[in-house]
């Protein structure tokens, strides 16, 4: 069905979902066949309720290296401002995760970026809207545009510095430089860093330790309320925390978190 991402299941139950640029030869550089792949993937992901927790890595020894530069030569240049990059409008969405790449965090299952090599412009970009940031000791970051006479693309001005810092983004931004795994590490670029041989596989058992052993429904509450936190003041990250502090006491996975405890057994969550 998907000709440049790869999809595969794994962990106990197959309640983890492995989505895999594949483009191996051109190091998973982004088309807009890859592009539309991987969103129809991702929101097909979020409606399978089978699903509670997707990886995304690359194929090959790259993560994405960006825009593909063949597509980049056609002209006249795309209009990326035209209504036909946003998708139709979801009143159950907040209207900035509706954009060309931040609608990741408008899934509800968490995203793991397990980052297995270079990731370069728009694979940053993925790799920044990802909730956490798994990455191999050979990976290796930029942010790539100011060389090629571009700006800070997708959001990645807002978002790179809630995760390194502002003198960090304008470093990484102005500079377009490299940076290796000892630095990203270094700067929070990064959640983990994961010899090459064992990314995927540990990158897979903390997935289905994720999977298996908290509430699916906790998680994707949780995720909701991280993405609704940087447009909030406290008051209201508050007030939306004791209306759903209030749902999840009805749910079925409060009732089975308060039994797997008391019973000492692991627990059963429905996700409901």
């Amino acid at each position: 069905m998907f000709t440049q991402v790869e999809l595969a299941f794994s962990g106990t139950d197959k309640h983890v979902a492995v989505v895999t640029l594949s483009r191996p030869e051109q190091m998973n550089a982004l088309t807009k066949v890859m592009e539309a792949d991987l969103r129809t993937v991702l929101e097909q992901l979020d409606k399978n309720e089978d699903v509670r927790v997707i990886i995304l890595t690359g194929k090959g020894r790259a993560f994405c290296a960006g825009m593909d530069m063949n597509e980049l030569e056609v002209l006249p240049p795309e209009d990326i401002r035209a209504a036909e990059w946003m998708r139709p409008y979801d009143m159950n969405r907040r209207p900035d995760y509706q954009a060309r790449y931040a609608y990741f965090a408008a899934i509800r299952k968490p995203i793991i970026c397990a980052i297995n090599g270079a990731a370069a412009g728009l694979g940053l970009v993925f790799a920044l809207y990802s909730d956490m940031r798994f990455a191999s000791d050979k990976a290796v970051f930029a942010t790539a545009f100011a060389k090629r006479g571009l700006i800070a693309e997708h959001g990645i001005a807002w978002i790179l510095p809630r995760i390194v810092g502002p003198g960090h983004a304008a470093d990484l931004l102005f500079s377009a430089r490299k940076i290796g795994i000892d630095e990203a590490r270094q700067m929070r670029l990064v959640d983990r860093v994961i010899p090459a041989d064992r990314l995927l596989e540990e990158t897979i058992s903390y997935a289905d330790d994720l999977a298996m052993h908290v509430s699916p429904r906790s998680v994707q509450v949780m995720k909701r309320q991280l993405g609704e936190a940087p447009f909030q003041t406290l008051s209201e990250a508050v007030s939306l925390a004791n209306q759903e502090m209030f749902q999840s006491i009805q749910s079925e996975d409060f009732k089975e978190g308060v039994a797997h405890f008391m019973e000492r057994r692991p627990a059963r969550f429905s996700g409901q």
